[in-house]
C-alpha cells in the first residue's frame, strides 16, 4: 500500500503494473482517473473520482491519476501481491510491510 499526495493539478503519469491489478481510494479532493484497454480497441476508461470514491485498474494496463482540483490531493493504492500463485512468503511480505505475519494471511486469504 502507499499513500499518494498530489499538488493542485499534480500527475502521477502513465504507468503500468505488468503483474499487478491497483485500487485506488481517494482520502482527499477529486482526481481524474485513467486507462487504456488492450487492443484491439484501445479505448480510453475515465472517470472523475471523489473524497471516498474507489477505483481499479486492471493488471498490466497503463493508467494514471491527476489532480483536478486547486487543492491538495490524498489516495491511497495498494497492488494485488496478496493473491500471487504460488504465495509470496509471508515472512518477506511481513517484513516489506512492516506487519505481523497474521496480517498478512488475513490479506492472502481475501484474495
Amino acid at each position: 500500500m502507499v499513500r499518494i499526495d498530489y499538488a493542485p493539478w499534480g500527475i502521477n503519469s502513465l504507468h503500468t503494473h505488468p503483474r499487478a491489478t491497483e485500487i485506488l481510494t481517494v482520502i482527499e479532493g477529486s482526481l481524474e482517473v485513467g486507462f487504456v484497454t488492450s487492443n484491439p480497441e484501445n479505448r480510453h476508461i475515465t472517470k472523475i473520482l471523489k473524497k471516498g470514491d474507489v477505483f481499479v485498474f486492471p493488471v498490466g494496463l497503463i493508467h494514471y491519476q491527476r489532480n483536478i482540483g486547486y487543492g491538495n490531493a490524498v489516495a491511497i493504492a495498494a497492488l494485488s501481491i496478496f493473491g500471487s500463485k504460488p504465495d509470496i512468503s509471508s515472512d518477506l511480505l511481513a517484513k516489506a510491510f512492516q506487519v505481523d505475519k497474521s496480517v498478512v494471511w488475513q490479506l492472502q486469504t481475501k484474495f
